[in-house]
């Protein structure tokens, strides 16, 4: 089956993977309106999850419209009166992860701080012309302590440099949060609005302001993911319930991973950021008691072919290929057109690789799915990503669970606080024991302590 959304040079072929019986497509559909109808889909926050709204502009909900108005709007004198060269961006997950792909994909000068690791920080920062890079620190609630302390490294780097860092830095958080209220006096402080969850937060600011900055088309990165949720409403030729469908029908006999495999070095961050967004969303125990999900790995095409092909062709049935073609190499420029053989160019060994390893994996049993894009730029790249956010919310559907909350991150959050517990009373003196405690101590033998 090829679905195809022409206006974004986007196909869907799932003609390497037998589509099943469907799971219900009225059912999903129903459960994606409720959500764009504004339905508490957050239970454990009560929140509503609207990040489909961004796109929507004059057609948002009333009381929606005006802020995301405004956003737009701060968001062009922002990037109208920006005197930067360069972008740090400071934050962690949703915050981190979509922008990481988008800048990397559409050639945004941009570096990260997406851990609490200060030797990775140290490195960073010492790569930096920090006179001439200006500084985004993302967390909504502000208390997120991995960018809370990326930042304190970065301000420390900045004042050790000579530099008043908040005339560099732009704060992107919630209204009132603990962060809002310590970038008072930094260049900006610039709204995210509970309503918007981490992992699909890539058309609010936390995507479209570093792609402003940056001088990249963020409207046509808000318009391609606005067309894709146009096309993705309705029962026939929708290729987000296509897709959704192919990852169901890809577990028929077992559970399956996907395997990302985009032959395209702009996209060798997809894998990484459908990790969160997909498995973050669908990795959930349902209240049957059923552990359920979907695991998400990959790198890019050809370079996976010299890694773990050899496994995906003989090694055991677990797994889906994703191919991704990007069929332009016109952003190449002349070396595009370079013949390495006579009549022959880069880019197509570069598509014979990816039809050769299709073609490998299904004469061994394999399944795959092929996204077929004209080229990877800011309309097509919003619209693929709303495509995967909306397949993930009808899978969840068909799977049973919620793709809007996520127990386990915060169970981890909850068990590392205790770990620092723990290391205070072993700074006290008390003789705590067992695994933890042994490396603890460790760790502080080593920092001298």
């Amino acid at each position: 089956m090829r679905v195809e959304v022409e206006e974004l040079g986007l196909v869907l072929d799932t003609a390497f993977l037998h589509l099943g019986p469907s799971p219900g497509v009225a059912h999903a559909l129903d459960a994606m309106s409720a959500l764009e109808a504004g339905a508490i889909a957050n239970p454990d926050e009560g929140r509503q999850v609207g990040h489909y709204w961004l796109r929507l502009g004059e057609d948002a909900p009333e009381p929606v419209r005006e802020p995301i108005r405004a956003l737009h709007a701060q968001i062009e004198t922002l990037a109208k009166d920006w005197p930067f060269s360069f972008l740090l961006v400071i934050g962690i997950g949703g915050s981190a992860l979509g922008p990481q792909l988008v800048l990397d994909a559409l050639g945004g000068r941009a570096r990260f701080l997406d851990n609490t690791d200060p030797v990775g920080a140290a490195r960073v920062l010492a790569e930096l012309e920090l006179e001439h890079t200006g500084v985004l620190v993302i967390s909504k609630s502000g208390g997120t302590k991995e960018t809370r302390n990326s930042m304190l490294l970065a301000k420390a780097a900045y004042a050790s440099a000579g530099l008043v860092f908040a005339q560099h830095a732009i704060a992107v958080t919630g209204q009132g949060s603990a962060l809002f209220q310590l970038a008072e006096g930094w260049r900006a402080r610039v709204p995210m609005w509970d309503w918007v969850g981490g992992r699909t937060s890539l058309h609010s600011a936390v995507g479209l302001l570093p792609m402003a900055l940056l001088g990249l088309d963020w409207r046509g990165f808000l318009e391609g993911a606005r067309i894709m949720d146009a096309r993705t409403r309705e029962v026939g030729e929708n290729p987000a319930l296509v897709l959704a469908h192919a990852w169901w029908s890809a577990q028929d006999g077992g559970p399956r991973a996907m395997v990302m495999l985009p032959y395209c070095d702009r996209l060798v961050l997809l894998s990484k950021y459908l990790q969160q967004l997909v498995m973050e969303s669908l990795g959930k125990r349902r209240e049957d008691g059923e552990r359920v999900g979907l695991t998400v790995y990959g790198n890019k095409g050809s370079t996976d072919q010299h890694a773990y092909v050899q496994q995906l062709r003989d090694g055991p049935d677990d797994f889906f290929a994703s191919f991704v073609a990007v069929l332009s190499d016109a952003e190449a420029g002349p070396l595009g057109e370079l013949e390495v053989e006579p009549g022959v160019r880069a880019g197509d060994y570069l598509l014979g690789f990816l039809l050769g390893t299709r073609k490998a994996l299904h004469d061994a049993g394999k399944r795959s799915l092929t996204l077929e894009l004209d080229q990877v730029d800011a309309p097509s790249l919003g619209g693929l990503i709303a495509l995967y956010e909306r397949a993930v919310g009808f899978y969840a559907t068909w799977l049973g669970v919620n793709a809007y909350h996520q127990p386990g991150v915060e169970a981890g959050k909850k068990a590392a606080s205790e770990m620092l517990g723990l290391q205070a009373r072993i700074l006290a003196g008390e003789p705590d024991q067992g695994p933890d405690a042994a490396l603890i101590r460790r760790r502080l033998a080593l920092t001298g302590r």
